[in-house]
């Protein structure tokens, strides 16, 4: 099974080798067929301390580093 990518704004970076990343989706209401912004925050592993708030960011899938922080910040190899 493929891990998840999914792609978000860094919100916080306060804590050590630790990002939270708020991703947001759109879905359509049930009754009033309209689209509604809905939004979650992943807490995302950054080795390196390298991301800053307001950052765009890639966030995969990895093994469970604690109880909340199962995510892991992509860096493309291309810019660095």
């Amino acid at each position: 099974m493929p891990k998840r990518i999914l792609q978000g704004v860094v919100v916080s970076d306060k804590q050590d080798k630790t990002v939270i990343v708020r991703v947001e989706r759109q879905v359509m209401h049930p009754v009033y067929k309209k689209f509604i912004k809905k939004s979650k925050k992943y807490a995302a592993h950054d080795e390196n301390n390298q991301c800053k708030v307001g950052d765009i960011v890639r966030i995969i899938e990895s093994v469970p580093y604690s109880k909340t922080k199962c995510w892991t910040v992509m860096f493309d190899d291309t810019n660095a």
